[in-house]
């Protein structure tokens, strides 16, 4: 058994026992027995008929023989798990969160990765966090995702932390940080708080993840591809499959992912790892194209300078013309990009050409004869640019 460092005892002192107990939950030790100031917790042994593992777990932290006590269950800890002291406490001291491991399997030593995948494959993962995040925000099903994102999701994406990597191949662990939970008993009682919003996001990842292997499964089997939006319920669209293309790579092996919940907000139902191979994000790129095709150019978000204006009567809806880029997945390739405004909208987009403001316009894109123009108009905002 390795002994706690003295750097090590002067951090046991700061954890609580919320955290002690989150920890031994989460691994899977049960509480035993309760002793006012303490509570015994126990652990089956695997593949043995002998006695449990069991650690006495302070809950009081008022004692001056406190930190002895957590270090004790520290050394222990660290013995049944045969790992350092160190990493043990590390863990401890982290809020609750919901956790994914992402095991990815790149040619070379294990533990390591080309630079030139693990870039992409971190942009993709961010990618697939937003993709999530705005399906459980969004009111109804998004097969294509709008550009703009409200501003819920990106405060989720904000809080998801990379953590060390694990031991494997290569397996890049990040975690959903969930709000505290109340003071509780966590010797017979669960949780039964609302679930947040972070914890939704991390059920409907897992979700989406299960519909893109399954529609992509479907296109495989019927040599045919699926429809992938009878799958949006779930959480699959477009942005969620181009974001796990872009975490396989080109001719990249494939990847899993792996699920571990808060055991404050224990989920019951089992969550099995799910795996991507090659032919299954070929399919997922087709789907994800086709989306595009199909349905990709509603609510689209244009950027730029109003450079024509033109109506018959002095009142009343009129033309324009905004040179400018689409704000999410053409490169910002420069566009002339025609409209028909009613009354109001046409005013300001005279006074943002005569000031040279900047214009941001919401509708569907139709291209007709190479002509780009945007239909049933949603929004229509004026930047002013400063004096």
């Amino acid at each position: 058994m390795i002994a706690v460092s003295d750097p090590e005892f002067g951090q046991v002192h700061d954890l609580t026992t919320a955290s002690l107990l989150r920890y031994l939950r989460g691994r899977g030790w049960s509480p035993s027995r309760d002793y006012g100031r303490g509570q015994l917790w126990v652990l089956p042994v695997p593949d043995e008929p002998g006695e449990p593992y069991e650690v006495m777990v302070p809950l009081d932290r008022g004692p001056k023989d406190y930190a002895d006590r957590v270090a004790d269950l520290l050394e222990t800890l660290s013995a049944v798990e045969a790992r350092r002291p160190a990493d043990v406490l590390r863990e401890m001291s982290l809020p609750s969160a919901d956790w994914q491991f992402l095991r990815l399997t790149p040619p070379g030593p294990s533990g390591t990765a080309p630079l030139v995948e693990l870039v992409p494959a971190l942009a993709g993962l961010r990618d697939l966090m937003t993709a999530a995040a705005a399906a459980e925000a969004a009111p109804e099903p998004q097969p294509v995702q709008p550009a703009n994102k409200p501003q819920v999701v990106k405060d989720h994406v904000s809080s998801v932390r990379l953590d060390q990597t694990r031991v494997g191949s290569y397996v890049l662990a990040v975690h959903t940080p969930l709000p505290e939970a109340p003071a509780q008993d966590f010797l017979f009682d669960h949780d039964s708080r609302e679930e947040p919003f972070a914890r939704r996001v991390t059920r409907k990842l897992y979700a989406a993840l299960i519909c893109a292997r399954e529609a992509a499964d479907l296109s495989l089997r019927e040599d045919e591809l699926a429809d992938f939006t009878r799958f949006a319920p779930g959480g699959l669209s477009a942005n969620l499959c181009e974001a796990l293309v872009r975490i396989g790579g080109e001719d990249g092996p494939g990847f899993s992912f792996d699920f571990a919940w808060s055991p404050d907000l224990p989920v019951e139902q089992p969550t099995h790892p799910i795996r991507l191979a090659p032919p299954q994000l070929e399919a997922l790129d087709a789907g994800a194209k086709d989306l595009r095709a199909r349905l990709g150019r509603r609510d689209m978000t244009l950027l730029g300078s109003v450079v024509r204006l033109h109506r018959e009567l002095p009142h009343g809806p009129g033309a324009v013309t905004v040179a400018g880029y689409f704000d999410d997945r053409d490169g910002r390739k420069p566009r002339r990009v025609r409209m028909t405004l009613d009354h109001h909208d046409y005013g300001k987009a005279a006074e943002a050409h005569r000031r040279g403001d900047e214009v941001v316009v919401r509708g569907d894109l139709v291209v007709q004869g190479g002509v780009a123009g945007l239909q049933n108009i949603a929004a229509f905002t004026v930047h002013r640019m400063s004096e």
